[in-house]
Order: structure tokens, then C-alpha cells, then sequence
């Protein structure tokens, strides 16, 4: 680089980005009594195909690539991804509780794992296109929660799991006013 050149940078500021959240408390982190079925669900919540890893690196490359000419957008799918980290975290404790392992890995309840990897993404050049696919992913997710709340028998649990899809529910909520604004 030459001295009179100036460095390419991206002037999106990311200060004081706040997770994207209904504004109501999380129920406590507890369970009825330790149950590896119930870890092993949890499991693909926390790192499946439809998993809050998958949300998480999903939004984050999203937001990378729109914060050069997306500011606004980049700044949003930012505050989705940290509810989304939170997700991830809560998800964590509940399997920990239960007996469950945290490895990254979606555990099938007689056997068997599959390592969370990238291709369970969604990956578009397109901000129309990333916003739809982050769409369908949180719809995703939601029926795949209400899915575990009939399988599981803990009222602790659910009540995590039922707060986590009022989050998602906003996120789809926001993701369809960026998506009209384009």
C-alpha cells in the first residue's frame, strides 16, 4: 500500500447491540430429575441440523457479510444471533442437568451422534435470500421445539423451551420487516 492510500475499512459500528429478545424473564434452569432421552433431544436443539449453532452461525455469517453495505440489517442480525447464543447456553445447563453430554454432537436416544458442521447452513449472496432462509430456520426451529415439548415430561424443561420459541417468534417477526424493507 502506498502512504497516500487509505486502509478499506467498514464503518458499521457495532456498539451497544443488545441480544433481540421479548423482554420477558427466562424461567429458572432446572429439571424434575436427571433423563438421558430428554439430554439427547435437547441435543439437536443445541447442535443439529435445526440447532441453535446452526442459527447462531448462520446469522453471524450473514451479518459479516452485509455490514459493509447493510449497516442497519448487519447490526439487527446481530442482536439475533447474541439471543441466539443465549439460547445455546440455556440449552447447555438444561443437558448438563439432565446427564447429558455437551460436545457438539446430536445424540440419538438408543446410540448414535452426528457432529454439528456448517453444511446444515444456508449460505446466500443474496440479503433477500439470507433474510428468507433465516426466516425458515427460526420456523424451523419453533415447529422442532414444539416437537420436544410433547416428547418431553419435565414442566421445567418445557417452560425453557416454550421461552426460547417466544424469542424465535420475535426474531421471524423482525426478519419479515427487514425483508420488507429492502
Amino acid at each position: 500500500m502506498e502512504r497516500n492510500e487509505r486502509p478499506v475499512t467498514n464503518d458499521c459500528s457495532f456498539a451497544g447491540i443488545r441480544p433481540a429478545m421479548v423482554d420477558l424473564p427466562y424461567p429458572p434452569i432446572q429439571v424434575r430429575e436427571k433423563n438421558q432421552e430428554y439430554a439427547c433431544l435437547l441435543s439437536f436443539d443445541y447442535c443439529g441440523a435445526v440447532s441453535e449453532m446452526s442459527a447462531i452461525t448462520q446469522y453471524i455469517n450473514n451479518e459479516n457479510r452485509m455490514s459493509g453495505e447493510q449497516c442497519p440489517l448487519a447490526r439487527s442480525i446481530l442482536g439475533i444471533a447474541m439471543a441466539e447464543m443465549m439460547h445455546l447456553q440455556k440449552l447447555g445447563e438444561l443437558m448438563h442437568l439432565l446427564g447429558g453430554s455437551i460436545d457438539f454432537c446430536a445424540r440419538q436416544p438408543r446410540g448414535g451422534t452426528q457432529m454439528w458442521t456448517p453444511a446444515f447452513l444456508s449460505i446466500s449472496d443474496h440479503v433477500g435470500k439470507m433474510l428468507y432462509a433465516d426466516i425458515q430456520s427460526e420456523k424451523d426451529a419453533i415447529d422442532q421445539y414444539r416437537m420436544h415439548i410433547r416428547m418431553i415430561n419435565d414442566d421445567c424443561v418445557n417452560a425453557v423451551l416454550m421461552r426460547i420459541i417466544k424469542d424465535e417468534e420475535y426474531h421471524i417477526m423482525m426478519l419479515q420487516a427487514m425483508l420488507q424493507d429492502l
